[in-house]
């Protein structure tokens, strides 16, 4: 498997921590050099590992906002 390069340029926030001590956040991360996307995943205490994620360009972080705003 390729090394998956990243750089979180800003966190943004903590949305829970599991008893672990792993945190979902919301981030704005670049992933292999690439311009940098709004990601939204687990990370362990020292963001050397992480969970299973999702990256929304910014467009799609407000379309999100938006819905989440409908309910």
């Amino acid at each position: 498997m390729a090394d998956i390069k990243y750089e979180i340029m800003r966190e943004i926030g903590v949305l829970s921590e599991n008893a672990r001590g792993w945190r979902k956040e919301l981030n704005l991360v670049s992933w292999n050099g690439a311009a940098p996307k709004y990601d939204i995943r687990e990370w362990a205490p020292d963001h050397e590992k992480m969970g299973k994620g999702i990256t929304l360009t910014a467009e799609e972080l407000k379309q999100l906002a938006s819905l989440a705003e409908s309910e």
